[in-house]
């Protein structure tokens, strides 16, 4: 049964390593044009994130028994500090900046996390809670990705909006040029008949 356990940890362990192996074609894509052009180094730092925290829950102190946990995030961590770096010598000043704030502030987050697991919580309190910190980050991870397209979606719900406002308007300006119209049409209307009744003063 430990066999079947630990076989299948090296299982998973190479296929995330794999998956951390697989951003290369677009980092030798980077190197080669000496440009991030439009790709996003938010990902990046967020699996960074992701597997520092994980390195952190697999040590003996926090949870025992999980070497292949903390060897693969710290692998990890290693390959996407890695892409961190080459994002940070390639891209522009804009992007730099982005990557390099959000870089410092995971520490930032990790120096705490680590911080209060290890000063204020011991024994199994300080497993779970350094677990949900870790399935927190992985979720955000996973999520990081999104952060090209939310723009968009903003966006595409801003437009809708002024369409739904631009149809009303016009709409409505419709409707008040065709009052203003029928109002004339009205008081020619009455001009006319003014102009064919006879005076009866004249009579």
């Amino acid at each position: 049964m430990h066999v079947l356990l630990f076989l299948s940890g090296v299982l998973g362990n190479a296929t995330g390593l794999f998956l951390f192996l697989a951003p290369m074609v677009t980092f030798k894509r980077i190197i080669r044009n000496r440009s991030t052009e439009q790709f996003s180094g938010i990902p990046y730092v967020m699996t960074l994130l992701n597997c520092i925290v994980f390195t952190w829950y697999g040590l003996p102190f926090v949870s025992r028994n999980n070497i292949l946990i903390w060897t693969i995030n710290a692998t990890g961590g290693v390959i996407e500090f890695t892409y961190i770096v080459i994002f940070i010598i390639f891209g522009p000043k804009k992007e730099r900046m982005k990557v390099m704030g959000l870089f410092a502030l995971i520490m930032t987050v990790f120096s705490a996390i680590a911080s209060i697991s290890l000063l204020a919580l011991h024994g199994n309190t300080r497993k779970f809670f350094c677990g949900v910190a870790a399935a927190l980050f992985s979720t955000v991870m996973f999520a990081s990705p999104l952060s090209v397209m939310v723009p968009n979606v903003f966006g595409t719900g801003l437009g809708i909006a002024q369409l739904i406002l631009y149809a009303i308007y016009y709409k409505n300006r419709n409707h008040s040029e065709s009052a203003i119209k029928d109002d004339f049409i009205e008081m020619d209307l009455e001009n006319i008949d003014q102009v064919k009744k006879p005076d009866s003063r004249h009579l």
